[in-house]
């Protein structure tokens, strides 16, 4: 019974040393379920050993900083600490984890606010009894930490998450800058709020904190619903490019249905005749017509699943076929496994630049004629885009081009800019690698994606 009795003794009177060996398993507990309920929320990926490693790590430096740092600036600490280990262990994006600290603190604050103040109405005792006596210490977080349980459950069950990934670049930084000052005020105003609790009105410190909470939660809100109705806006776009193509795969199929008995004759004749070369010029127009078909049925965003080079492709393609250049299309591989390696940004001003000056020099050609194809090379461990275009200029200088004001069209606005953007590009990113060469026949303009 001595014993019990001592146990007892130790955990219902004020004992710092008890609290913070106790901390360590309330650190443990603390990370797993907030981890839980952030990487939910906000979609995060991670594996099994991830999780062991972040939970692990985020415990012992937590207590560390509990130790040696003292109030409240061990909270700002641990703030630093949560969105730096989520980005290097978790992986996710900066965006990604600064809105979990930004959950984290704002459930944690609304939580410890209301449930230690309810502990200090029931059990009448002090806040330095709070923090210092064991029993106390543990009986209010794990009832903070249950309720994050129940809702990271409830956010389970009902599939609930927020998508960061299609923001434009604008709204990310707003987005990033909106929480990191939700993140600051919040946690200024937790921390006097909860050292002047036994003196504030209960009123007061309810009416706070949610307000502040609501204005940063409004201020988001609308920064996604911003971001949505950008996506739609660019989904709107594709469409319509996407029913421009229909319209002129719909209108070829019907020429063709409609010439097809004229076009059957035509060939019967050539060979009734046995004139071979005539055949083969009439072949050869035919084919033409055939590989416009065939490049109209590429030209879907189910095969070119990048809305952003979707939507370069299809706008360049039906700007070329204005004014009679032919684009031949291939694609085998992935699309979206560019973004992995590269900015999407930058890789379609590079797509949009070169394709632009493949079509203004095939123009020029009797044969206009451009092939395009992305293909993954897995033995080298690269992605490439190829494009070849017909050309007069056999004499272009394939090491000037790339000189800032170079050009071989006469001087106009921004002329000689395009392939000198492509070079502070590369020189950007060390994985990256354009390759040009030339022939009797195409200009060929090889870029590459090394990883």
């Amino acid at each position: 019974m001595e014993i019990f009795q001592t146990i007892w003794t130790a955990l219902t009177t004020p004992n710092q040393m008890l609290t913070n060996i106790l901390g360590i398993p309330i650190f443990f507990v603390d990370a797993i379920v907030n981890m839980l309920l952030f990487t939910t929320i906000l979609n995060i990926s991670v594996s099994k050993k991830q999780k062991i490693i972040y939970v692990i790590t985020i415990t012992v430096i937590a207590f560390l900083f509990r130790t040696f740092i003292p109030n409240p600036y061990t909270a700002f600490a641990n703030i630093i600490l949560t969105i730096l280990l989520v980005k290097i262990i978790l992986k996710a994006t900066w965006l990604k984890s600064i809105f979990a600290e930004f959950i984290v603190l704002a459930f944690s604050s609304i939580l410890e606010l209301f449930w230690f103040r309810f502990y200090l109405s029931v059990f009448q005792v002090t806040q330095e009894q709070l923090l210092t006596i064991p029993l106390y210490r543990i009986l209010s977080v794990s009832i903070i930490y249950l309720c994050v349980y129940l809702f990271y459950r409830i956010i389970k069950y009902l599939k609930f998450n927020i998508n960061l990934e299609n923001m434009p670049k604008k709204d990310k930084i707003l987005f990033i800058f909106s929480t990191l000052l939700g993140i600051i005020a919040i946690g200024t105003q937790f921390y006097l709020i909860f050292f002047f609790n036994h003196t504030m009105p209960i009123a007061i410190t309810i009416i706070s904190i949610l307000s502040l909470l609501a204005y940063f939660l409004v201020s988001i809100y609308s920064l996604l619903n911003t971001s949505k109705l950008e996506t739609t806006s660019r989904n709107l776009t594709e469409a319509q490019l996407y029913n421009k193509t229909l319209t002129l795969l719909h209108d070829n199929m019907r020429g063709f249905k409609h010439d097809f008995h004229n076009i059957v004759q035509g060939l019967g004749g050539y060979i009734e005749t046995k004139d071979l070369d005539g055949l083969k010029k009439f072949y050869s127009q035919l084919l033409k017509d055939c590989n416009r078909v065939n490049n109209l049925t590429t030209l879907n965003p189910s095969i070119i699943n990048n809305p952003a080079i979707y939507n370069v492709l299809a706008t360049k393609y039906h700007k070329a076929d204005e004014i009679g250049v032919q684009i031949n299309l291939g694609i085998f591989m992935d699309l979206n496994e560019i973004e992995k390696h590269m900015k999407i940004y930058e890789f379609t001003r590079i797509l949009g630049i070169l394709m632009d000056n493949a079509i203004e020099a095939s123009a020029e050609c009797p044969d206009k004629v451009i092939h395009v194809s992305f293909r993954k090379e897995e033995n080298r461990h690269r992605l490439l885009m190829v494009i070849e275009n017909t050309y007069l200029d056999k004499d272009v200088d394939i090491d000037k081009i790339f000189e800032k004001d170079f050009s071989t069209k006469p001087k106009k606005t921004n002329s000689g800019l395009g392939l000198w953007e492509i070079r502070q590009i590369l020189k950007r990113n060390n994985n990256l690698n354009l390759f040009t060469t030339k022939n009797e026949e195409y200009f060929v303009q090889q870029f590459e994606i090394y990883y």
